[in-house]
């Protein structure tokens, strides 16, 4: 494991001040990286997608469970140091380790030296939200994810219909599989410290609805008019979609919904049946 000086020492070797505009905030605290391995349930059959692995505090753990580990760093001179890291840490680990140097939110599943089974990851906050929901659309070979948020976004992505923070994320995430919070995190375990607490969310995928592109493009262009002007009715959220209010009407009638609910009151399969409607 990196403790809070050597991972201070790495920084320093290779000139690295962690920034806001990368979302850089380094875990150095040992329970806390065990922790979020154990509550991704990975094992030895799992080939694991870390995303923004820094120094590689959470690879080295996720390397002594996991059968290989493929990290995806969009800082340059990080992604140069870590297999080093890897080879002085874990020389034994270091052939089942595998980077890039790439933006997550551009990676395909064709970049990849091998198809991941688990994301685990300590998501950069200003982009998490895009980050998980772009690797699970392109990745279907991803089962589990096991991602560390800001406290709110962790909040918002494993709330369920009715609840004031249920929203976009919330049902776009439940579109591939069953959310639930995982667990908090304080702020002291990292370096240099966030404004702001940290959850743990885990996303298991389900068969509920079909890996295809098309359907899941018509079913998250619904959930964005829903949820546009939340306060309105499905009614008069969906017109634009629909074509009019009069049409929008129709198809929730033909999906089984009353036009009169918000979008707040929908759970995902509702949508997908509205996104079916023509």
């Amino acid at each position: 494991m990196l403790g809070p000086n050597r991972i201070r020492e790495l920084a320093a070797e290779v000139g690295v001040r962690p920034t806001k505009t990368l979302g850089q905030n380094f875990v150095h605290d040992a329970n806390t990286v065990r922790r979020i391995v154990a509550s991704s349930g990975i094992g030895p059959d799992d080939v694991v997608l870390e995303v923004g692995p820094g120094l590689g505090s959470l690879t080295l753990a996720l390397l002594a469970e996991a059968g290989r580990v493929v990290a995806v760093e969009i800082d340059p001179v990080l992604a140069k140091r870590l297999p080093t890291t890897i080879a002085e840490q874990a020389p034994d680990q270091a052939d089942a380790f595998d980077v890039i140097t790439a933006d997550a939110l551009r990676i395909a599943r064709d970049d990849l030296p091998v198809a991941p089974t688990a994301l685990v990851a300590n998501l950069p906050y200003n982009v998490a939200v895009p980050v998980l929901l772009h690797l699970l659309a392109e990745i279907p070979t991803l089962r589990t994810a096991l991602v560390m948020v800001q406290a709110e976004v962790a909040d918002r992505l494993a709330a369920g219909p009715g609840g004031r923070v249920y929203g976009v994320p919330s049902v776009k995430a439940r579109y591939y599989g069953d959310v639930t919070r995982a667990g908090s995190v304080g702020r002291s375990v990292f370096w240099p410290e966030p404004n702001v607490e940290s959850g743990l969310v885990k996303i298991v995928r389900t068969d509920a609805h079909p890996d295809d592109p098309d359907l899941r493009r018509k079913v998250f262009a619904v959930i964005d008019a829903a949820f546009a002007q939340r306060r309105k009715t499905m009614r008069s959220a969906l017109a634009t979609w629909a074509g009019s209010p009069v049409e929008a009407e129709r198809r929730l009638r033909a999906a089984g919904i009353d036009p009169g609910v918000r979008g707040e009151r929908l759970g995902v399969d509702d949508f997908v049946r509205l996104a079916g409607t023509d």
